[in-house]
Formats: structure tokens, C-alpha cells, sequence
């Protein structure tokens, strides 16, 4: 993933100096932390300030307390995580928010077009499985049929278990910059699905998707996009891509079977 800030840390203010800003990831992450400090206080960092630094956007803003899960969590951990994301999930969208970065209006085909891509396999430990699922990863993209949000909510817009601050009794939410409007699935499925955690199994999956009392439509669409950020992790492990070489030997064929997994559930679902 692009390097998109640089965060230096004085006291209890944190600056984040952007590096790229071409989705305006800057705006993003103010208009973030202003609407949770009215609608959910303590969820996120304080906006403090914004500047300019050497023709860089600058957000400044509050430290907020923690270190970043990782590891497998504990179930005061994952309780703490799913209480975090209800409270995210449980505040009002604004009235034209737009949608968040890489959203479910324009993931599907993104993915569809980077895993249709040639690709040089040779170098996978079991180059045929990888075929196989990015070839069916690829026809199942071509054909299904995602809506784009059916229940709105506020999104941080990435998984990644990096961005919760645990301080041993709550989690909190940092790194706001693809924030957006975005659907209760796709959501639920970035977490559950994000690669740094799949990977290394560090959550209970099914007991954190039943923090969230899903109804059978919500849960067949969990699985569909659950599905679809799967395939994107695939894409990411390919040979040529950065997660081929930052994650474990095996990881793509891992997640290859994993991939072949989720397709077979949400080809059942779907009939």
C-alpha cells in the first residue's frame, strides 16, 4: 500500500504530514475527526489544527492512548473491537458524505481488472492452485451482482488491525484518511478479511460477526463481500505485487484457498 503521511508525535499532539494527497485523504481525515468529536466523542483522535508544511497538508491532532492490536486477541480485545465498530457503525452518515476510498461502488470492478491482469506465477510455491483461484476469482467478479450500500454507515475505510489502539479496557479508531459513507458488510468484511490479520489468524471470525446481529439478507451479503476483499487480498499476493514479498512463503497459496473457500459459500448463498 502507498506510503501516504509521515506522523511525528510531541507530547500528547500527533502532526501527520501528508506525502500524497490525490484522493484528498487530508480532508478526508479532518472531516472525520471533526463529525466523531460531535457524534462520538472519544471513539477518535481530537482535530486540532490544520496547516500547511513545505506545500504538505498537515492534520494535527490528539494522541490517543494504546498500542495497535496484534497477535491473536483476547476476547476482551475482540469485545473491545466489535464495541468500537458499533459505535462507528452506530453514527449518523452526513447528508451527502461521500463515498469512502475503494468503496463497494467501485471495488468490484477494480478488483475484476487487477486480477485479470497476466501474471508470472513461477515463482508461487504451488503455481496451479494460485491459477485456479485467480481464474475463478476473476469469472465469479465478471458475473456477480453486489449492491453498492444498503445500510449506510461511517467507515474508517481500512481494515487493518494497525489502525485500534487497545489500552486494556476500550479500543479506539486512528488513520482516518479514506474515510467515507460506505455499507454494514462491506465493513464488517474489510476487518474480517484484511490480510494482516487473516494471515495470521488473529481473530475469532465468527464470534466477532455475531457481535453485530445480522439478519439472514445482511449475512448473505457479508459473505458475498467478504468474498470480494478476499479476491483483493489475492491480487495483493500475487507475484510483482507488494504482498508477495512482504508476507510469509505460502501466504499466497494460503489465501488462494481461503479465496476458493469463501467463492464455493457465497456461490451457495446466492442461489
Amino acid at each position: 500500500m502507498a506510503h501516504t503521511h509521515d506522523v511525528t508525535v510531541g507530547g500528547d499532539v500527533v502532526r501527520k504530514r501528508y506525502v500524497s494527497w490525490d484522493d484528498g485523504e487530508p480532508e478526508r481525515e479532518w472531516a472525520a475527526l471533526q463529525h466523531l468529536a460531535l457524534e462520538a466523542p472519544d471513539l477518535a483522535p481530537s482535530p486540532l489544527d490544520r496547516a500547511v508544511e513545505d506545500g504538505r497538508p498537515v492534520v494535527v491532532m490528539s494522541l490517543v492512548a494504546g498500542e495497535p492490536l496484534g497477535g491473536r486477541l483476547s476476547v476482551a480485545q475482540e469485545q473491545g473491537l466489535a464495541e468500537a465498530m458499533r459505535r462507528l457503525f452506530a453514527v449518523a452518515v452526513p447528508d451527502g458524505l461521500a463515498e469512502r476510498a475503494n468503496g463497494p461502488a467501485v471495488m468490484r470492478d477494480k478488483v475484476h481488472e487487477w486480477l485479470a491482469e497476466d501474471y508470472d506465477l513461477t515463482a508461487c510455491q504451488d503455481a496451479g492452485l494460485v491459477l485456479i483461484a485467480k481464474d475463478r476469482a476473476v469469472d465469479w467478479l465478471a458475473t456477480v451482482n453486489l449492491p453498492d450500500i444498503v445500510d449506510p454507515v461511517i467507515a474508517i475505510g481500512d481494515g487493518n488491525l494497525d489502525n485500534v489502539l487497545w489500552d486494556g479496557e476500550v479500543c479506539r479508531l486512528i488513520d482516518w484518511e479514506e474515510y467515507g459513507a460506505s455499507d454494514l458488510a462491506h465493513e464488517i468484511a474489510d476487518v474480517v478479511e484484511h490480510a494482516s490479520s487473516r494471515l495470521t489468524r488473529s481473530l475469532d471470525v465468527e464470534a466477532l460477526i455475531a457481535e453485530f446481529g445480522l439478519d439472514g439478507s445482511q449475512r448473505a451479503r457479508l459473505e458475498q463481500h467478504r468474498a470480494l476483499l478476499a479476491c483483493f487480498w489475492l491480487m495483493k499476493m500475487l507475484p510483482g505485487n507488494g504482498g508477495f514479498v512482504r508476507n510469509p512463503a505460502g501466504s499466497t497459496e494460503d489465501q488462494a484457498r481461503h479465496v476458493l473457500a469463501l467463492l464455493d459459500q457465497a456461490s451457495w448463498l446466492s442461489k
